[in-house]
């Protein structure tokens, strides 16, 4: 692993070497580890997240290597660069049409993929629910029994290497047409309630308790969140801009679908 790294770093700081048939050959590899989730482009750290920067620039590299390539199913015709994921039947894995997944994203065992679509170097946990039209995008973290419900927006990053990818953690559920992208984080077991929109500017602000506590690109873990606003003096007057409040949380519990259905029942939250 560490010659292919180093293969890596060089073709990133020199792109004629992408002609030599090691470095294609590692570049390769990567993707073929990611595709398998023997690779991650993100991976815990005890409470901490380690982004695998050299990761994500093999899969930059990885698209002047391929060449446009004209796939046919059935009726359906592709264009593109990157092949399609295969073999979800071996792999334990439900995918209805119209489902994708690009080569180079992982999906673990239990993964069910109503029609929807998640892209390279992305990485989703076991027996985790992607709802129609959700969108997983490229190097996003998944964990295991996620609920991305319909029509949830995940954002995909790749340039610049050193910022890290959207992080969705285990045994979160994701309200409809929420969306989180530029390297967010969602602690474990969180409840985002429908149409929540978090990026990194967005204020999250905890109104839970008789002292608001603020935070940015971080959802602590089993939190309850719904969108809100708040007012802001501009040149022009006072507005209401987006926000998303942390409305309260849910209860420690061994069975979290429970817990989950606790936290929607007593907030009265929108899924």
């Amino acid at each position: 692993m560490n010659e292919i790294k180093r293969l890596v770093e060089q073709a990133w700081e020199n792109r004629l070497l992408l002609k030599e048939a090691e470095v294609k050959m590692a570049v390769d590899e990567v993707i073929e580890l990611l595709d398998k989730g023997k690779l991650r482009v993100a991976e815990p750290q005890g409470e901490n997240w380690l982004v695998n920067d050299w990761v994500k620039k093999a899969v930059i590299l990885y698209f002047p290597l391929r060449k446009m390539e004209t796939v046919e199913l059935g009726i359906f015709e592709f264009h593109d660069k990157i092949p399609l994921k295969k073999d979800y039947a071996k792999q334990g894995i439900r995918v209805v049409p119209h489902a994708i997944a690009r080569y180079g994203a992982f999906l673990a065992k239990g993964v069910v993929m109503m029609p929807s679509y998640i892209n390279i170097g992305a990485y989703v946990g076991g027996n985790t629910m992607v709802d129609t039209w959700a969108t997983v995008g490229s190097c996003a973290q998944i964990g295991s029994h996620v609920h991305l419900s319909g029509g949830v927006g995940i954002g995909g990053v790749l340039e610049p290497v050193q910022a890290a990818p959207v992080i969705i953690e285990d045994n979160c559920f994701i309200g409809s047409r929420s969306i989180v992208v530029e390297g967010v984080r969602i602690g474990k077991e969180a409840v985002l309630g429908a149409n929540v929109v978090i990026t990194q500017s967005t204020k999250i602000i905890d109104v839970s308790a008789s002292e608001k506590k603020e935070y940015k690109g971080y959802i602590p873990p089993r939190s309850v969140v719904i969108p809100g606003s708040y007012t802001k003096q501009f040149p022009a007057g006072e507005f209401n801009v987006p926000c998303a409040l942390i409305i309260g949380k849910r209860s420690k519990s061994t069975d979290t679908k429970t817990s989950l259905n606790d936290a929607l029942r007593e907030y009265h939250v929108s899924v």
